[in-house]
């Protein structure tokens, strides 16, 4: 048997044990989401700290992708194979330790810290839904799995909202990333000691070769690149559009004060905390993961419409709250993913398609940066117009993720031909 399986077969209080340890993979998540938004409040201090514009700031920052990318898929393998017990801490160690490292004013420093927090972060919400799996029942899943997408989405939040009067107020960009570090180092500690340790098998044994069978499962299943190609085009306009160049924009091309545009970015992430959840009950009440999706990507899609051609129809807070909302449809993929694949491979799917989803973002954050980040506030360039092509390639990313879901298979039980 799998180092994974489903929680029915899992005794009682172990089940209990591995929900308690969930909770705290909650806080780990929590803090790398915050770790994760909250440079988007500080791109001048970043640029001043490390020497550069706001396009290398923006380089910089990206590398987190490519290291979030590739480690998802060795947290995956890791868990199925070793469990969560050191695993997930060894994850936290490595975020913490990005974050000491980013407060060094150096690119180099900067660079390394970023990569290392990527890598550090692909266990945070692997190891949440691998602890999630263990200690709730399928029909609750896809709702524990919005929970925790919704408290990463907190700290998102937090990240923007709470941390710019921070680190313009009370400490210094260096003493926040210090902190920061800090924080996910205990709790690292504790869920060492909360989480319940699982008995090695003779799968968990059985060298690189055996590694690599769980993913060749996943990724022989063309409906696990669906489920990361609609995850990824949904994370992209939230990723990168809201937690890296949210305030920016709003600043240069909507000519917001710097605290009105961080109050607006901020809305995305919190609108996830409300939405994540809300689409993962909305799922399973309908029994059905389709159209749950497809509702959410259309608001997604009316959400920006308006942003970009009737600014002042709404508030843009407004706007941006239901958008966070409706883009909680993007860990539907997840939930399907994982029920497209055997039960046996749960944290491999999780993996593949964090590195999926986040292998999307690698690619479209550059392409963003060098098309409208890098004309963002140039003399020459007419402000309204320059947002509303910057609007455009996001309704293009959101359409192309609303066509793809088409193909996605129907995994709720509501659906007779299961």
């Amino acid at each position: 048997m799998s180092s994974v399986s489903s929680s029915s077969a899992i005794p009682q209080p172990q089940t209990r044990a591995f929900a308690i340890a969930w909770g705290c993979a909650l806080i780990f998540y929590f803090l790398e989401y915050a770790g994760r938004s909250a440079p988007a409040v500080m791109i001048p201090e970043l640029s001043q700290a490390f020497g550069v514009n706001a396009l290398g700031v923006s380089s910089i920052l990206g590398t987190y992708y490519y290291t979030y990318a590739t480690t998802s898929l060795i947290a995956g393998v890791l868990l199925d194979r070793l469990g969560a017990k050191y695993v997930v801490p060894a994850g936290m160690a490595i975020l913490g330790l990005g974050c000491l490292l980013f407060a060094v004013p150096q690119v180099a420093a900067g660079n390394v810290g970023r990569l290392l927090q990527g890598a550090g972060s692909a266990f945070a919400f692997t190891g949440a839904v691998y602890l999630a799996s263990h200690g709730f029942s399928a029909q609750r899943l896809a709702t524990a799995i919005g929970l925790t997408q919704c408290l990463g989405m907190l700290g998102g939040s937090a990240g923007q909202i709470a941390v710019g009067p921070l680190i313009h107020g009370v400490m210094s960009v260096a003493s926040f990333w210090v902190l920061l570090g800090v924080l996910v180092l205990v709790t690292g500690a504790i869920l060492l000691v909360l989480t319940p340790r699982e008995p090695r098998t003779a799968a968990a044994e059985s060298g690189v070769l055996g590694l690599l069978d769980t993913y060749k499962i996943v990724f022989s299943n063309p409906q696990s690149y669906l489920c990361g190609l609609v995850a990824g085009l949904l994370f992209v306009p939230t990723t990168i559009g809201d937690m890296v160049w949210g305030v920016r924009f709003f600043q240069e091309d909507k000519l917001f004060t710097y605290q009105s545009a961080v109050f607006a970015a901020s809305m995305v992430p919190l609108g996830w905390f409300i939405g994540c959840p809300l689409l993962g009950w909305l799922a399973d009440m309908l029994h059905r993961r389709k159209p749950a999706l497809a509702g959410g990507i259309v608001v997604m899609l009316l959400c920006v419409a308006q942003l970009t051609y009737l600014p002042a129809l709404l508030p843009a807070w407004l706007t941006l709250l239901i958008f966070g909302v409706a883009s909680g449809a993007a860990m539907i993929p997840y939930t399907i993913i994982k029920e497209v694949n055997p039960d046996r491979v749960k944290g491999s799917a999780t993996g593949g398609i964090n590195f999926l989803t986040f292998s999307v973002t690698a690619l479209i954050g550059p392409i963003f940066a060098s098309h409208f980040g890098k004309t963002l506030g140039a003399i020459n360039a007419d402000p309204a117009e320059h947002f509303r092509h910057a609007g455009v390639f996001w309704i293009a990313i959101i359409t192309l993720a609303l066509l793809v879901s088409l193909a996605l298979k129907e995994t709720g039980q509501g659906n007779i031909n299961r």
